[in-house]
C-alpha cells in the first residue's frame, strides 16, 4: 500500500512538474515570440515537410544529423490551421520541455530522494537564464534540451518493465534528435548496475530475480546504442554545409566563462562583458572558482553514482561547448582578443544555452547533494560536529542564488524573436490574394528569415 501511495505521489508531482514547466517555457517567450516561426522551424524543415511528407522527412539528415522530434512538432503543426503555425510549433515545443523537466524529476530519485531538490533540478531547463533568449519554443533548438535529459535516461535503473519502456522511448527519440547523446552512452553501465548487492544464492550465483530485473536495463541500452549509431552514421555519410571551426584553446576557455559560467546570471551577457572589461577577469574567474570548488565538495561527499553523474553533467558541458565551437566557425567569437568595446557588446550565444544547462544541472545537483542527505545518499561523518552543518549551509546559499537568478532573468525580454514579424496577422492579410489565385505561393516572413506557403494550406481551414 506504501510503495502504491508513493507511485501516486511521484505521479502527481511530475504532472504538477509537467504543467508548470510548459506554462513558465510559454510565459518567459513573450507573446510576440510565441506567434513568430523561427529559422528551419518556418525554413528548412517546413519546405521538406511539405515537398516530402511526414514519412519522408522523419529521418531526413539536415546538418550532418537527425531531428526527429522537431520534425515531429512541425508536422503537428502542418496539420493544425496554418495560420496558427508559429504559435503551434512554440506551444509543441514548450510541451516537449515540459516532459524533459518532468522526466529529470522522476529519473533523478536515484540519486536524490528528496523530492524538494528534484524539482529544482527538473526546473533548470525552464529556468536558465539563457533558454528563451533564443533555443526555447521552437522546433530548431529542441535538440539541445535532449542533452540535459540522456544522462539521466541513460543512468536510470527501472524499477518496471512498463518503466524500461517508457525511458527506452524516450532514450529512442533523444538519441534521434542529437548526435551529441553518444557522450552520454557510457552511463549505460549505471543503468545495470545493481541498486544494492543482494545475497548470492547457496550456488554463489546470482539469484534469477535479481538478474531478470537487471535485464530492464536492456530496452534503454538498444533504444540508445541503435539512435546513436544511426546519428553517427548520418554523420559520417552526410556533408555539412558549416565551416568547421579551429578555436584557440584561449579562445574555448574564455568563450566558455563569458558565455555558459556567465549566462547563468544574466541572460544578456553583454553586461558581464562590460564589467570584465572594468573591472578585468575576475569577475568571471571567481565564479568559476566557486563552481569548481562548489563541484568538488560534492564530489567528495557523495556516493559513487551521484558522482558519476556530476562529472557527466559538468565534464559534458565542457565538452558540447568545445564541440560546437570546432563544429561551427561562427561560433568562434574570439573572445581572448576582444578589447573593452567588443566586451561590452558581446551577445549571448545559442551554443551556450545546451553547456548552460548541463553546468546548471551539476550546480544544482551538488548543491541538492550537500542539503539532501535522506536515506543515507550522502556519506556522513563518525563524529558528526559542524561540518555536516557547513556543508548543509553551503548548499541551501547556491540554491538560494539558483532561485534568485531565475527569477530575477524570468520575466519574457529581448530575444531573436521578440521583434517579430508576427506570423498570423501575414496569412490572414494574404487569404484575399489566395482566394483570386488558389495556386498562388506565399512568402511568409520569418525571423531571420522567410518561409513559401501555399495558397492551398491557407484555404484548407477556411
Amino acid at each position: 500500500m506504501q510503495h502504491l501511495r508513493t507511485a501516486a505521489t511521484e505521479a502527481a508531482l511530475a504532472l504538477v512538474v509537467l504543467v508548470g514547466a510548459v506554462a513558465t517555457a510559454w510565459w518567459r517567450l513573450g507573446a510576440v515570440a510565441r506567434g513568430t516561426a523561427w529559422a528551419e522551424d518556418g525554413g528548412l524543415f517546413l519546405r521538406e515537410r511539405l515537398a516530402y511528407g511526414v514519412d519522408g522527412t522523419l529521418l531526413r539528415p539536415y546538418a550532418g544529423y537527425l531531428h526527429l522530434v522537431p520534425r515531429l512538432v512541425v508536422d503537428l503543426a502542418v496539420h493544425r490551421p496554418i495560420e496558427q503555425y508559429a504559435l503551434t510549433v512554440s506551444a509543441a515545443s514548450c510541451v516537449v520541455v515540459g516532459v524533459v523537466a518532468a522526466a529529470v524529476f522522476v529519473l533523478s530519485r536515484d540519486v536524490l530522494p528528496g523530492r524538494t531538490m528534484r524539482l529544482l533540478l527538473a526546473a533548470v531547463p525552464v529556468v536558465l537564464p539563457l533558454a528563451p533568449v533564443e533555443i526555447a519554443g521552437n522546433a530548431a533548438n529542441l535538440h539541445w534540451y535532449a542533452l540535459v535529459l540522456v544522462p539521466w535516461l541513460f543512468a536510470y535503473r527501472a524499477r518496471s518493465w512498463w518503466g524500461s519502456a517508457v525511458v527506452a522511448v524516450l532514450a529512442l527519440a533523444a538519441a534521434l534528435t542529437e548526435l551529441q547523446a553518444v557522450v552520454f552512452l557510457p552511463l549505460l553501465v549505471l543503468a545495470w548496475w545493481p541498486a544494492h548487492r543482494g545475497a548470492p544464492s547457496p550456488a554463489g550465483r546470482v539469484r534469477p530475480a535479481a538478474a531478470w530485473a537487471r535485464l530492464r536495463a536492456l530496452p534503454v541500452t538498444v533504444a540508445a546504442i541503435g539512435g546513436g549509431a544511426a546519428q553517427v552514421v548520418t554523420a559520417l555519410t552526410t556533408e555539412r554545409t558549416s565551416e568547421r571551426g579551429h578555436p584557440a584553446p584561449a579562445d574555448v576557455v574564455a568563450g566558455y566563462l563569458l558565455q555558459p559560467v556567465a549566462g547563468l546570471w544574466d541572460r544578456r551577457v553583454a553586461p558581464v562583458g562590460a564589467a570584465v572589461a572594468e573591472h578585468g577577469a575576475w569577475v568571471l574567474v571567481v565564479p568559476a572558482l566557486a563552481v569548481l570548488a562548489l563541484l568538488v565538495v560534492a564530489l567528495v561527499v557523495a556516493p559513487w553514482r551521484a558522482r558519476v553523474l556530476l562529472v557527466a553533467l559538468a565534464g559534458g558541458s565542457v565538452v558540447v561547448w568545445t564541440a560546437a565551437l570546432l563544429a561551427n566557425a561562427p561560433a568562434d567569437g574570439r573572445w581572448s582578443t576582444l578589447d573593452a568595446v567588443g566586451l561590452a557588446a558581446v551577445g549571448p550565444s545559442r551554443y551556450a544555452a545546451a553547456a548552460g544547462m548541463l553546468l546548471l544541472s551539476a550546480v544544482v545537483l551538488s548543491a541538492a547533494l550537500l542539503v539532501d542527505r535522506g536515506a543515507g545518499r550522502v556519506r556522513r561523518t563518525r563524529t558528526g560536529g559542524a561540518a555536516p552543518v557547513v556543508r548543509s549551509a553551503l548548499g541551501w546559499c547556491v540554491v538560494a542564488l539558483v532561485v534568485a537568478t531565475s527569477v530575477a532573468n524570468a520575466a519574457p525580454g529581448a530575444s531573436t524573436r521578440s521583434d517579430g514579424p508576427l506570423w498570423a496577422p501575414q496569412v490572414r492579410d494574404a487569404e484575399p490574394a489566395c482566394r483570386s489565385d488558389p495556386t498562388r505561393v506565399l512568402e511568409v516572413r520569418t525571423a531571420p528569415w522567410s518561409a513559401q506557403v501555399p495558397c492551398t494550406l491557407v484555404l484548407r481551414d477556411r
